[in-house]
């Protein structure tokens, strides 16, 4: 049985991404943050694969990312975007 991945649809959304890889942030690294970010992703490669558009510290980094970085974070939204998850749910009668 093949596996297959979840095909992910967040082009032009705010993201974090992992700081698992980065050695170029300042700082001891047990203090450093295990994700960066609000970035906003620009391109989606492949399904596997996106681009962002990167600021700060890791302008020179490489804007591609595997898909296993990301991390659409909920919480990110609901500060952004108060009014989004409080539409009242309309539920059809049978």
């Amino acid at each position: 049985m093949g596996k297959s991945h979840t095909p992910h649809d967040f082009k032009g959304d705010l993201v974090l991404v992992s700081s698992l890889n980065f050695n170029n942030i300042k700082g001891p690294k047990k203090v450093k943050d295990s994700f960066s970010g609000l970035f906003m992703i620009r391109v989606l490669h492949c399904p596997n694969a996106v681009q962002l558009e990167l600021a700060g510290e890791l302008m020179n980094k490489q804007p591609a990312f595997p898909v296993c970085l990301i991390n659409p974070d909920s919480s990110i939204y609901t500060e952004l975007f108060p009014l989004r998850n409080k539409a009242p749910l309309e539920i059809p009668a049978p």
